[in-house]
C-alpha cells in the first residue's frame, strides 16, 4: 500500500477568434498565477514548513491562515486555495509527518516480500520514526489541542494514527502472508508493535517530561522490535486471538 500523489499538466490553446489561424498550445502553467505540478508540489512543502514554524512558535491558537501567510511570503488566497481552509491546511501537515513515519514500511510495501532475517532494519527503522514522532514537540503541541477541539482530534485521528496504521496493517499482512509471524490480523499486530516499542512515551511527552535524547529513542526502538519479534515469531502454538483486543 502506499499513497501516490499525482499530478496533471493542463494544456489550453489560444481564443482562435484572435488570430486567423490557430495559435500555439501554451501550458496553462505559464500563465500568470500557474505553477507547474512539480514547482507547486515544493511550493506546498514550503507553506507547511512555514505553518509547522508558526505552530511551535506561537502555540495552535496563534496559527492563522495570516500568519501562515506572512511566514511562507504568501497570500491568504493562495493558502485557500490550495489548502481549503485551515482546518485543511492542520491536516496536510498531520498527514505529512504521519507519511514521513511510515516511510519505511512504504519502501518495503514497494518490493518483493523480504526473508524473515531482513525485517528487522525495517521494523527497528519504523520504531524509530514512531517513537521520534509521538515524542515530537509539534506533536505533543497538536495532540494537547486536542483534547479540547473535536474538530482537530477527527483530523488528529484520521490523518495521524489511522494513516500510519493503515500502512502498517498492510505489512503486518504480509509478514503474516510469509509465515514470518504468527497468523494475526494486520491492525492487531501493529497495536502490539506499538504498544511494545511506544510504551508510555507519549504519554510522558504529553505531560512535560524532557525528551529523550537520540540515542535514547534508537535505545527504546531496539528494545522494542526485540520484544515484538520474541512473541510475534514464536512457535505458532501462541492463540493469536489473545492479541484481538489490541
Amino acid at each position: 500500500m502506499k499513497w501516490i500523489i499525482s499530478t496533471l499538466w493542463y494544456g489550453c490553446q489560444m481564443d482562435s477568434r484572435s488570430s486567423p489561424t490557430p495559435g500555439p498550445t501554451v501550458p496553462r502553467s505559464h500563465r500568470r498565477g500557474r505553477l507547474p505540478a512539480k514547482e507547486r508540489e515544493a511550493r506546498e512543502q514550503v507553506l507547511l514548513d512555514a505553518a509547522l514554524r508558526v505552530l511551535l512558535r506561537e502555540g495552535l491558537g496563534g496559527v492563522t491562515m495570516g500568519a501562515i501567510a506572512a511566514e511562507g511570503r504568501a497570500s491568504k488566497e493562495t493558502l485557500y486555495s490550495w489548502f481549503g481552509d485551515l482546518d485543511g491546511l492542520m491536516a496536510r501537515l498531520i498527514a505529512r509527518n504521519a507519511d514521513r513515519a511510515a516511510t519505511p514500511l512504504l519502501q518495503a510495501l514497494d518490493g518483493p516480500p523480504p526473508p524473515a532475517a531482513a525485517i528487522r532494519p525495517t521494523l527497528e527503522d519504523f520504531a524509530l520514526a514512531l517513537i521520534a514522532l509521538v515524542t515530537s514537540e509539534v506533536s505533543v503541541v497538536i495532540n494537547r489541542a486536542a483534547i479540547s477541539s473535536p474538530r482537530l482530534a477527527h483530523e488528529l485521528t484520521a490523518f495521524g494514527p489511522q494513516r500510519i496504521g493503515a500502512v502498517a496493517a498492510a505489512y503486518f499482512d504480509r509478514l503474516t502472508e510469509s509465515g514470518i509471524v504468527f497468523s494475526a490480523r494486520g491492525e492487531a499486530l501493529f497495536s502490539l508493535f506499538f504498544g511494545l516499542v511506544v510504551q508510555d512515551a507519549q504519554i510522558r511527552a504529553l505531560l512535560g517530561a524532557p525528551r529523550p535524547d537520540e540515542a535514547a529513542l534508537a535505545d527504546q526502538a531496539k528494545k522494542g522490535v526485540d520484544h515484538f519479534l520474541h512473541v510475534a515469531t514464536r512457535p505458532r502454538t501462541l492463540d493469536a486471538s489473545a492479541y484481538r483486543h489490541f
